[in-house]
C-alpha cells in the first residue's frame, strides 16, 4: 500500500488557492484513476480515498487539520495501516519553484513550509518523498505591493492562466506518482 498525501487548509474559502495545490492534485489523481468519492475519516482526520493503480493499493489522503498539522493525519494514517515514510508522498506548493515547474525531494528540509515541518516533526524523520509544485511568483507579481508578503500570495486564488498551467503539468505529475507507486 502507498499513501499520498495532498496538502491544504479545509474549508471553501480556500478552494483554488496556491496552498491548496495538494488537494487540487490529489482530486485530480482521483478522478483519472476513477477512485471513489473522499470520505472524511474522524480517527484519522482528514478525507480519505482508497483504490488502486497499477495493481497497488492507493491511499489519497486530504487532512483536514489545517495545513500547519497535516502531520497528525499523516501519522495517524502511518500508523493504523502499518507503513513506513517509504510507503509516503506528499504533494505540496513550493513558492520557491516557478509556477508550472515541480521537483521531486527526498530526505530534505522543510525549506519553512510549515505543513511538511509538522510532518517531518509527527514522523521524527524527513526521509520520504515529497512532490514540490512550483507556485513561485512571477518578477511582476514580486513587485507588486498587493503581494507583500509570502503569507498573502500562498492563500491567493490561482487566476484562471495559472490553473491552465497546473492542469497541462498534470500529465508529467501522474508519471512521477506512478514511478512512486511502482518503487
Amino acid at each position: 500500500m502507498k499513501l499520498i498525501v495532498g496538502l491544504g487548509n479545509p474549508e471553501n474559502k480556500y478552494a483554488g488557492t496556491r496552498h491548496n495545490v495538494g488537494f487540487f492534485l490529489v482530486d485530480k489523481i482521483q478522478e483519472k484513476y476513477a477512485f471513489p468519492s473522499f470520505e472524511f475519516k474522524k480517527n484519522f482526520q482528514a478525507e480519505i480515498s482508497k483504490g488502486q493503480i497499477d495493481g497497488i493499493e492507493i491511499l489519497l489522503v486530504k487532512p483536514q487539520t489545517f495545513m500547519n498539522l497535516s502531520g497528525v493525519a499523516a501519522q495517524a494514517i502511518l500508523s493504523f495501516y502499518k507503513l513506513t515514510p517509504d510507503d509516503l508522498l506528499i504533494i505540496h506548493d513550493d513558492l520557491d519553484i516557478a509556477l508550472g515547474k515541480f521537483k521531486l525531494a527526498t530526505n530534505s528540509s522543510s525549506a519553512g513550509h510549515n505543513g511538511v515541518q509538522n510532518i517531518i516533526d509527527q514522523l521524527g524523520t524527513q526521509k520520504f518523498r515529497r512532490l514540490r509544485i512550483g507556485i513561485g511568483q512571477s518578477a511582476e507579481d514580486a513587485n507588486d505591493c498587493r503581494l507583500a508578503t509570502a503569507h498573502d500570495f500562498v492563500l491567493g486564488k490561482f487566476s484562471a492562466d495559472e490553473m491552465t498551467t497546473i492542469s497541462d503539468i498534470s500529465e508529467e505529475i501522474f508519471r512521477e506518482i506512478e514511478s512512486f507507486i511502482l518503487v
